[in-house]
């Protein structure tokens, strides 16, 4: 079972247990509605937080990446002008000493 998953039944599981246990308190109705709001308005706060937190990593881990995609692009884009180069140079020599051949005739 993936982590996230196990964390997402954690907080289901925790959040049913609160509600069974606010319910079955022997407390007025205004009293439970308030708990529950209570309850309710600390959940919302912890699940912000973690939102906050997995959208902190996940930039990180994007930026990283793509930092990543750039430098091998930018090394494939030096590749492939190191090679354009070396084959023009290997073009203009067999040119050269075509014309050299040729002239020997």
């Amino acid at each position: 079972m993936s982590k996230g998953k196990f964390a997402l039944g954690a907080i289901f599981g925790a959040l049913a247990g609160v509600v069974a246990g606010v319910l079955t308190a022997p407390k007025s109705g205004k009293e439970t509605r308030a708990d529950l709001k209570v309850k309710a308005d600390e959940l919302k706060s912890q699940a912000a937080k973690k939102a906050d937190e997995v959208k902190s990593k996940s930039e990180k881990v994007y930026n990283d990446t793509r930092k990543q995609v750039d430098t091998a692009v930018a090394e494939g884009k030096k590749t492939v002008a190191d090679y354009r180069e070396r084959a023009e140079r290997a073009v203009d020599a067999a040119k050269g000493e075509f014309k050299k051949d040729d002239s020997t005739k």
